[in-house]
């Protein structure tokens, strides 16, 4: 399983520290073949040391330049950085990323090798109007993108399930990984209100390889839970 924490903005540096020594100690009895990615914000990077793999939740495809409010490659390589996330829907909603913006910023970290949780999700009229509508707008947020990409990490999010504290149900969450999967040949995570209470039934659905976690990661203690349940 994959078990990869989005810290969104939220902890300082000095939490982040005090996070990752919690978690290294727990992290002591995972299962040898589960991985645990944390994605800080951009302003507690930096190059910590554990059993887990530190990414960035957003970077401008450039190495370095006049983009005001941005961080680059230069600023990754710092801190040892090569994991990032592309699509979340909060930028795709919330900050306006276009499919097309999306896409230039997947090719240019896929040129350089990075490895990328790529999100995808739909909004709730979206699955209102049913499977094939939803799969129609999830498939749409692939163009542009290299599926085939040896790197790539696939995280299905409905958006009406981020942060709302209602998760999809075992059944919609089977019924649409199972569709991707015959389009998709990577990990799959699946993301929206994942919490230690709906973990190991989440966890034990067929074609689900992990999850990303939001506000349950934020504490140490909870996130553990998830990862040792």
């Amino acid at each position: 399983m994959i078990f990869a924490a989005n810290f969104k903005t939220n902890h300082t540096r000095a939490s982040t520290q005090a996070y990752v020594e919690a978690l290294e100690e727990r992290l002591a009895t995972k299962r040898p073949e589960d991985r645990v990615y944390l994605f800080p914000p951009a302003t507690a990077l930096d190059r910590y040391k554990g059993s887990f793999t530190v990414g960035a939740q957003n970077a401008y495809p450039t190495r370095n330049g006049a983009v005001t409010g941005e961080i680059g490659v230069e600023q990754l390589e710092e801190f040892g950085i090569k994991t990032l996330l592309i699509g979340h829907s909060e930028r795709r909603e919330l900050l306006q990323e276009s499919q097309t913006r999306v896409a230039e910023k997947f090719c240019y970290f896929q040129s350089l090798g990075f490895e990328i949780i790529y999100c995808i999700g739909e909004p709730l009229e979206v699955r209102e109007a049913g499977e094939e509508a939803v799969m129609a707008h999830l498939l749409g947020q692939f163009e542009g993108i290299d599926i085939t990409y040896d790197n790539l990490i696939i995280a299905y999010e409905p958006i009406w399930a981020i942060g709302t504290g209602r998760s999809a149900t075992t059944e919609e969450i089977h019924t649409t990984h199972q569709a991707l999967k015959q389009h998709l040949a990577r990990p799959l995570l699946y993301g929206g209100s994942v919490k230690p209470a709906n973990i190991q039934e989440i966890g034990a659905i067929e074609g689900v390889d992990g999850v990303l976690v939001g506000s349950a990661s934020l504490d140490v203690e909870r996130f553990s839970q998830m990862i040792l349940a």
